[in-house]
């Protein structure tokens, strides 16, 4: 008999909703997901890029949902109170899942769901990338070490991203054997058969780039904590000498104009593409050799297992949370100190000027996906439900 297991999320996630597709496909679960917001395409906006868009991939097909009633005053997806779905109560205590996966507890659905659960005594799995790499104030951390223990020891199953979540977990107040990792994963596929060549060549000439050139890409928010900055003047750097080193930069965001001048003091060889959708990023990971991702605050990185996917290799900051489980140095990218641009600039200056070890490293990296597809994580879940489900 299957079990019937609920997710409550905020919004349609592109990332997420593979992975949902995935689950319905399992033969031992049967799966709803409950949304707590519609997110709008000025939503978007409001998260980093700047623009209004909607994704151009389907995230709603192929898994059931639903769409609960949002009576908070200010819907949105960028305060706690964005979110308000009080029917939850009412779903969990009538509806009788055999357990509830909730996505975090940063919003108040999440709480709502949590209190829901702990009241109808149905199983409650918290699913999180969270990890204690930050520089919060201590006073912060400080203020959360009861609420956290009290509430993270009374979850049935920690569904941890990786090294660093798990670890997030267990300092918490986590028991050991309810901690599971549930992999990040994108839906991204490897390439196409096809002139993958040719069509690298068209790409490069349409953004400007030389076709010898070796290419590191940034792909994300034009916002502070992206760090932006940092890979601009790495990538100005390590040309300087004259080595084929050029930066596609992917995106939009409120930093759009200062970035724009900042390349152009530097005579930096970059290109701005402007914001992409998902069904247009292949094109930026078939351009590229290598993908920077130097940002701070970044509890996983997801356009990290993106570019993997693609057989691309991967340098980013030390404060990035899926460095421990995705990157072996040498082998599948490289780890720099946040802010350090020197390092950063050596390992481009390595990369550009080592014949083959882009390549070389991207091969390795795309190897590591097939621990990280929809179907892994599908899998880990499954094995999660099943292990409390026998307690």
């Amino acid at each position: 008999m299957k079990r019937r297991i609920a997710i409550v999320a905020s919004h349609p996630i592109q990332y997420h909703a593979h992975w949902y597709r995935e689950l319905a496909r399992s033969p031992d679960l049967e799966v709803e997901v409950l949304y707590a917001h519609r997110a709008t395409a000025g939503d978007q906006a409001q998260a980093g890029f700047g623009v209004d868009f909607d994704w151009d991939v389907p995230l709603l097909e192929g898994y059931r949902y639903r769409f609960l009633r949002n009576v908070s005053r200010k819907p949105g997806l960028n305060e706690f109170g964005g979110t308000d779905s009080p029917e939850l109560r009412s779903i969990m205590i009538h509806e009788r899942f055999d357990a509830v996966v909730v996505s975090g507890w940063h919003t108040k659905s999440y709480w709502q769901a949590i209190r829901a659960c702990w009241e109808s005594g149905t199983p409650v799995m918290v699913r999180s990338d969270s990890h204690l790499h930050d520089d919060r104030p201590a006073f912060r951390k400080i203020l959360k070490w009861l609420p956290y223990r009290y509430f993270i020891s009374r979850i049935d199953a920690c569904l941890a991203a990786g090294t660093w979540s798990r670890d997030y977990f267990l300092h918490y107040g986590a028991r050991p054997e309810r901690v599971f990792i549930v992999p990040h994963c994108t839906g991204l596929t490897a390439p196409v058969a096809r002139d993958v060549a040719a069509h690298r060549r068209a790409l490069r000439s349409r953004w400007g780039i030389r076709e010898n050139a070796c290419v590191f890409l940034f792909a994300g928010k034009f916002i502070a904590r992206k760090r932006p900055f940092d890979f601009m003047r790495a990538v100005a750097a390590a040309s300087a000498p004259g080595a084929p080193v050029h930066g596609l930069i992917v995106g939009d965001g409120p930093l759009r104009g200062e970035m724009e001048e900042l390349g152009a003091s530097l005579c930096a060889p970059v290109t701005f593409t402007g914001f992409l959708n998902q069904t247009e990023m292949p094109d930026a990971y078939t351009a590229a050799d290598i993908l920077v991702l130097p940002s701070d605050q970044d509890t996983w990185g997801l356009v990290v297992n993106e570019a993997m996917t693609r057989g691309r290799a991967c340098i980013v900051s030390d404060r990035v949370g899926c460095a421990p489980d995705l990157i072996e140095p040498g082998r599948t990218g490289f780890v720099f100190p946040l802010g350090d641009v020197h390092a950063l600039t050596e390992y481009i200056r390595q990369i550009a000027n080592t014949q083959s070890m882009a390549s070389r490293m991207g091969a390795e990296a795309e190897k590591l996906m097939a621990r990280y597809s929809p179907r892994a994580a599908a899998d880990a879940l499954n094995r999660a439900v099943a292990a409390i489900m026998e307690d």
